[in-house]
């Protein structure tokens, strides 16, 4: 089945070649393209993955982002920039994103980033998510115990953070698919975080791994 798209683009141009890219191939496709965050909160619906441009008229993408999983708290979103800006790449996981890509990468880099947020992939490797630790100031009401998590949970996180995804944690701890997702809506619950991108962060961030 084709992995749906919707796209928030202010710019016809690249909006316009993003369709044809994504349209392209069987196994992606676009379910709608606006100019506009206002635009497609209205005329809503579920898609697979949410391409967002950040800087946009009217409400920006990084605001979008909590309006966009209130309507549905599953719903994928990856962020559309021109520059690498560490700063936008905080706000963005802080607000919900599971992915950040720029308008600049290649069509393969695109397809690929779409098809990793999909398949629940961490959206950050290691490496980028110690990078933005040192942009988050943890409040220490909000840090988090290693003690909060059972054996099991801390075990997945760490598999998380490694890129894996629950197919091949499954496959790693030898327990079923539907197990790892249940560990994980688990982890979601005590940690306070809603993506992939934003637990690995925190799993950083407070030493949970």
């Amino acid at each position: 089945m084709a992995i749906t798209i919707g796209l928030v683009e202010d710019h016809s141009e690249f909006r316009k070649s993003l369709e044809y890219l994504i349209s392209s191939f069987s196994d992606y496709n676009v379910a709608w393209s606006y100019a506009s965050v206002e635009e497609a909160l209205e005329n809503y619906v579920e898609t697979d993955v949410i391409l967002l441009d950040i800087n946009l008229p009217g409400l920006s993408g990084i605001d979008a982002i909590p309006l966009f999983k209130k309507k549905c708290p599953t719903q994928k979103i990856i962020m559309l920039t021109i520059l690498e800006d560490d700063n936008h790449i905080m706000e963005a996981i802080r607000n919900g994103a599971d992915g950040y890509i720029l308008k600049k990468s290649s069509p393969n880099k695109i397809l690929e980033a779409i098809q990793q947020v999909h398949n629940g992939e961490a959206a950050l490797t290691p490496m980028v998510a110690r990078q933005v630790m040192a942009f988050l100031k943890p409040a220490p009401a909000q840090t988090a115990s290693p003690s909060l998590l059972t054996l099991r949970e801390r075990e997945i996180l760490t598999l998380i953070a490694q890129g894996m995804t629950n197919e091949v944690i499954a496959e790693t701890l030898f327990i079923s698919v539907q197990t790892v997702r249940n560990h994980i809506k688990n982890i979601y619950d005590k940690l306070q975080v809603h993506s992939r991108a934003q637990v690995v962060v925190k799993a950083f961030r407070d030493k949970l791994i």
